[in-house]
């Protein structure tokens, strides 16, 4: 059995979920989720503000769409309840970040400045000039648009540079210790 597809997903008060032969919308507060199709083997009811996911058969195909399913559905109605957020944390002499419309621009000890365009379903903020803050409906965009800014600097082991997650920990290496020549 699959603990996680038999779980239900509650509709919160505010949320509309729209089910149609195999896809489903959802409407809230933060905005409208864009339609996930998922598999026609499976079966999705909306009974009392509860969504249920069931499967056809105890197969082993049935099993590993039963839980991805259901947890599809749960970040759809959370994205456009809650939204998702990722915080990073830029560490480093002179490293900053600053915001001009829809383009963000990272000072990563480069000749260059590094240019990130915001795609249009997510919101960055900038509390300050070394936290960035991403903010969407969707936990893949907003997850994919973090990584990519992390990826312009990963964290390096050694001093401990570069663009973390605000929850990553960093395992620091020791340097290179000073030994005496041997004569």
């Amino acid at each position: 059995m699959s603990r996680i597809g038999n779980k239900l997903i509650e509709i919160p008060h505010g949320v509309s979920v729209c089910i149609e032969d195999n896809s489903i919308t959802a409407k809230g507060p933060l905005g409208n989720s864009q339609k996930y199709i998922f598999h026609n083997e499976m079966i999705v009811t909306i009974i009392k503000n509860r969504i249920t996911v069931k499967r056809l058969s105890d197969s082993k195909k049935h099993k590993s769409l039963h839980g991805t399913t259901r947890t599809a559905l749960n970040n759809i109605i959370i994205g456009v309840y809650k939204g998702f957020r990722k915080e990073l944390i830029i560490n480093g002499v002179g490293y900053k970040a600053s915001i001009n419309g829809n383009i963000l621009t990272l000072t990563l000890g480069f000749s260059h400045l590094v240019v990130l365009e915001i795609p249009e379903n997510i919101s960055v903020e900038l509390p300050s000039p070394n936290r960035i803050v991403v903010f969407g409906i969707s936990k893949q965009e907003v997850g994919d648009f973090a990584a990519k800014i992390r990826k312009q600097k990963p964290p390096e082991p050694y001093k401990g540079r570069g663009i973390i997650y605000s929850d990553e920990v960093i395992r620091r290496k020791v340097g290179k210790s000073g030994s005496k020549k041997k004569q």
